[in-house]
C-alpha cells in the first residue's frame, strides 16, 4: 500500500476528513487563511457589504435610506448564493514514483486527491478532475456526482498501479504545460482548481499558465515532495537506474549530497516563491509521513471526534 494504491483504498478515505474544507472561510492555523478569495458577485441571499456607488451599479441595489442619511449613494452588495465546481488535476508520471521514507509521492498525491473529492461533493459542489501521465490523460467535467468522483478515482487507481520500476522515463518536455491548458480549457473561471504534484519540468512557460489560471480561479497547489529533498543522509554507494541505464553514484561523498541537494531543494523553493509571485496557495505535501495527519495540520482541521459506547 505504500508504493500502490487500488480504488477500495481511496473509496475508503470517503469519511476520513471530516472538518477538511477548501472553502476560502478558512480557520486561522489553516496554511489557506487570508488567501485572495475569488468572489461571484450578483444580487443573492447573502449580505456582504454597504459601500458608495460606482459607475456600472445596478440602480435596483441602491439603498436610499443610507443615501438620504449621507447624502451620497450608496449601494447594498450581496454575495451569490451557488455552488463552486471543483477541478483535481493528479499527477502519476514516473517522477513521481519515488519516495525514501514511507509512502512514494504518487501514493500520497493519489491519498489526498481522494480526500479533498470527497471533501468537495459532501459540501455540495461539483467534482471533476484530470489524471495523466506521460502518455494520457483522462479528463472528468466537473459534476454533483458521486459516479464521477468514483471514475475519476478509478483513473487515479489504474495509473498509479501502471507504474514500475522498469517503466522508461521518457517524460516530455512540456508535459505539465499541456495539462495545464487542459485545466485553463475546462476551468475558465470561478473554480477550486487543486493540483497535486512534484511540478517536476517546470519552466517560465509553467509560471504563465498557472497565473493564468489563478487570474480566474482559486488555485491551490498540492506540492508533493520527499524529505529526501532537503538533504541525503551519508550513505554507502548507490545504483540509480531510470529503466533504461544506471548509474552509480556515491552518497559518501559530501559534494556529492550537496549537489543532489541543490537541484532537488531548488525546485521546491522556486514552487514555494509562487505564492507572492502569483495569486496561489501551496500546500507542500510530504511523501514521507501520513497524508491525512498532514491535510489537517495545513488546513488547520481538529480530528473528528469519535463516539464512544
Amino acid at each position: 500500500p505504500r508504493i500502490h494504491v487500488d480504488l477500495a483504498h481511496l473509496r475508503s478515505l470517503q469519511g476520513a476528513a471530516q472538518g477538511l474544507s477548501f472553502l476560502p472561510s478558512q480557520p486561522s492555523a489553516s496554511v489557506l487563511n487570508g488567501r485572495h478569495v475569488s468572489r461571484l458577485r450578483g444580487r443573492g441571499l447573502n449580505f456582504e457589504e454597504m459601500r458608495g456607488y460606482l459607475p456600472g451599479d445596478d440602480i435596483r441595489s441602491i439603498d436610499w435610506k443610507a443615501t438620504a442619511r449621507t447624502g451620497t449613494p450608496h449601494v447594498r452588495v450581496f454575495t451569490e448564493e451557488r455552488d463552486r465546481p471543483a477541478l483535481v488535476v493528479v499527477d502519476q508520471r514516473m517522477s513521481m514514483f519515488y519516495g525514501s521514507r514511507l509512502n512514494m509521492k504518487s501514493v500520497t498525491a493519489a491519498e489526498a486527491a481522494a480526500i479533498a473529492a470527497f471533501r468537495v461533493l459532501d459540501a455540495g459542489d461539483r467534482i471533476g478532475g484530470i489524471v495523466f501521465n506521460e502518455t494520457e490523460q483522462k479528463e472528468f467535467a466537473p459534476r454533483r456526482s458521486a459516479s464521477n468522483l468514483y471514475g475519476l478515482l478509478e483513473a487515479v487507481a489504474d495509473m498509479n498501479n501502471a507504474l514500475h520500476a522498469d517503466n522508461p522515463a521518457n517524460a516530455e518536455p512540456g508535459n505539465l504545460n499541456k495539462i495545464l491548458k487542459s485545466v485553463a480549457r475546462i476551468a475558465a473561471h470561478d473554480h477550486l482548481v487543486l493540483v497535486l504534484s512534484d511540478f517536476d519540468g517546470i519552466d517560465e512557460a509553467t509560471e504563465r499558465h498557472l497565473g493564468s489560471i489563478a487570474a480566474h480561479n482559486d488555485l491551490i497547489l498540492a506540492l508533493v515532495h520527499d524529505p529526501s529533498a532537503r538533504g541525503i543522509n551519508r550513505q554507502p554507494k548507490a545504483v540509480l537506474g531510470d529503466g533504461s541505464r544506471q548509474a552509480e553514484v556515491d552518497f559518501g561523498r559530501p559534494e556529492v549530497i550537496e549537489a543532489v541537494r541543490q537541484v532537488s531543494s531548488s525546485r521546491l523553493d522556486r514552487i514555494l516563491d509562487w505564492q507572492t509571485r502569483i495569486n496561489l496557495s501551496v500546500l507542500p505535501l510530504s511523501a514521507g509521513e501520513e497524508t491525512l495527519p498532514q491535510l489537517r495540520r495545513l488546513m488547520g482541521a481538529a480530528a473528528p471526534l469519535r463516539r464512544v459506547r
